[in-house]
């Protein structure tokens, strides 16, 4: 896990070699081990890398060009194939070497479990953290047939550790009974459906505080995003999404970190999900590295 010398893999598009330059630190989290539907999002960081190559380094959305933020492409974090506890604690000790850098964490999944180490090592440099949480599903659940490491339990490991009232779920038309009920008991923040309204709204009650952002792909409908584990219907489009990330650009808020998850290349062989992916991450850097 070294940051002193270039990825030997292929690398998102204009990732600078130079580390101690970088202002952003790109890196893979290739985990689909608790995965209860489709496997194969431990293939999702490579391609979206591969897609970067056919995009635009200047962004109309944002007025910026990719030569504009230095960020530094590490590759994919070495996970034991197979071992959720173990590769957890990997992912977390990985992060906490980010930080201690001084960079920007931008991971790229995996399944959506691997957002729960990454919160507990930023958790630990800010105490007073938000949680901003992009989603078709509510992730709510404190295990999924007996087990509590799960893609379909990271959101509420996060609020028991954050505290309920500090997490913003958006988009989220998927889950149980018992997971909308803690949502609206617990004091977590729940925006059924929608992203960009439930932003408008939410995003000035965050003024000036560190919030950390995480965007399952599967929040798209699968129309636009296919390529997914679990895909859900009734989810919104690509420009919706680009919307959202422009509207945490402009905002107040301080993004101390983020990650992209659920693009499983497999179930997509027309690309659709892998290149948009590899814009978001685009608008990501451009709009949330400071």
């Amino acid at each position: 896990m070294r940051f002193d010398e270039a990825y030997s893999g292929k690398v998102f598009i204009m990732s600078q070699p130079d580390v101690e330059k970088a202002k952003a630190i790109i890196y893979g989290m290739p985990m689909d081990w608790t995965v209860s539907f489709r496997p194969g999002s431990r293939f999702g960081p490579g391609r979206i890398r591969e897609a970067s190559i056919g995009l635009e380094e200047y962004s109309p959305y944002m007025d910026k060009h990719l030569e504009e933020v230095a960020y530094f492409d590490a590759g994919d974090i070495p996970l034991p194939f197979g071992n959720a506890e173990r590769s957890i604690t990997e992912i977390e000790n990985y992060v906490k070497k980010i930080i201690a850098l001084g960079k920007f964490p931008l991971g790229l999944g995996g399944e959506h479990l691997v957002t729960w180490p990454v919160v507990r090592a930023m958790h630990e440099e800010h105490q007073d953290m938000a949680f901003i949480h992009i989603d078709a599903h509510a992730d709510l659940r404190e295990a999924y047939e007996g087990e509590s490491l799960s893609h379909s339990t990271p959101v509420h490991k996060i609020a028991e550790l954050i505290g309920p009232e500090n997490v913003y779920s958006f988009g989220i038309r998927s889950g149980t009974r018992e997971e909308f009920e803690y949502a609206k008991t617990s004091g977590m923040h729940m925006t059924k459906f929608h992203v960009v309204q439930g932003l408008l709204k939410m995003l000035p009650t965050l003024s000036r505080r560190k919030v950390y952002v995480t965007i399952d792909i599967d929040v798209l409908d699968p129309a636009f995003a296919p390529g997914t584990g679990t895909a859900e219907a009734g989810g919104i489009t690509s420009n919706e999404l680009l919307e959202a990330i422009q509207l945490i650009a402009e905002s107040d808020v301080d993004v101390i970190g983020a990650d992209l998850v659920e693009v499983a290349p497999a179930y997509d062989q027309s690309e659709k999900t892998a290149i948009a992916a590899s814009k978001f991450i685009r608008e990501i850097l451009l709009g949330w590295v400071k």
